[in-house]
């Protein structure tokens, strides 16, 4: 572990330097400590009244700790403005879903979460294929029309 050591008095050895010149160089050796010590050194700090001890991790660490902690990282290709779009979309096409009639949402239920065709979903309601696509196209432009609401 780095030993903690304090910033020199530059006042007392260049009696001569501006007043500019001495913030400049307590601030470079400000910034060398921090690198050197605050930055790199994991602390343990004894509580003596309560007689307990407590780990500070230093505040860098690898990359493969991380990694091994499980640590998740940002996604730089995440866009967070279309999420937030996307969740305010999905949200508005549920509420929409509210609006559709028993059999308008049991036909897009079976297209869409159940993954059933349109020709095995004509089969099963006993209709052409040619009318339960009708249905759909018509079901999603209301849908579209109350997104656009």
């Amino acid at each position: 572990m780095a030993k903690e050591r304090r910033i020199p008095n530059y006042r007392k050895m260049y009696p001569e330097a501006s007043e500019e010149v001495i913030a400049l160089l307590r601030q470079g050796e400000r910034k060398l400590l921090y690198h050197e010590y605050d930055l790199k050194v994991e602390k343990f700090i004894v509580d003596e009244e309560k007689q307990k001890v407590f780990f500070i991790q230093s505040k860098e660490d690898s990359l493969e700790r991380l990694i091994e902690a499980d640590v998740q990282f940002y996604d730089e290709d995440t866009n967070v403005e279309e999420i937030a779009i996307k969740a305010v979309m999905i949200n508005k096409l549920l509420e929409g879903l509210k609006h559709l009639t028993k059999e308008e949402h049991e036909l897009i239920t079976a297209l869409f979460y159940e993954g059933m065709t349109e020709r095995e979903y004509a089969e099963f309601k006993g209709v052409y294929h040619n009318a339960i696509h009708k249905r759909k196209i018509r079901i999603l432009k209301k849908l579209e029309n109350f997104l656009k609401k």
